[in-house]
């Protein structure tokens, strides 16, 4: 039965014919076209939630260096680097934006 089995298959010499290779391609290349522009559109998304994030834990270390510093405000968010946070850009590389006065924080402006 083995033997049958195995000689079946060593003698058929059948393989796909251009046009079933040409259909797979195709298929391949339609579900590519589809695929692709999600995945960009989903990084830009996660790019900005990224950005939001950061902004969150950077309002939240001016508020911690607020209670330790006696209610004082930092000048810039040089003064919160190393022992509050360890980089203050955002997800783009930009730095984030401060103001000293109000001391809040927010992203970079898009250009």
């Amino acid at each position: 039965m083995i033997k049958a089995v195995h000689k079946f298959i060593l003698t058929s010499q059948r393989g796909f014919t251009l046009i079933e290779m040409m259909i797979v391609l195709f298929i391949i290349s339609v579900l590519l076209l589809i695929a692709v522009p999600n995945m960009t559109k989903s990084n830009v998304v996660v790019q900005k939630k990224s950005t939001d994030a950061t902004v969150q834990l950077v309002q939240g270390q001016v508020a911690a260096y607020q209670t330790n510093h006696n209610g004082d405000l930092p000048d810039n968010l040089d003064e919160l680097v190393p022992e509050y946070v360890s980089s203050i850009t955002a997800s783009n590389g930009k730095p984030l934006v401060y103001n000293a006065t109000t001391g809040e924080v927010s992203a970079p402006a898009d250009e």
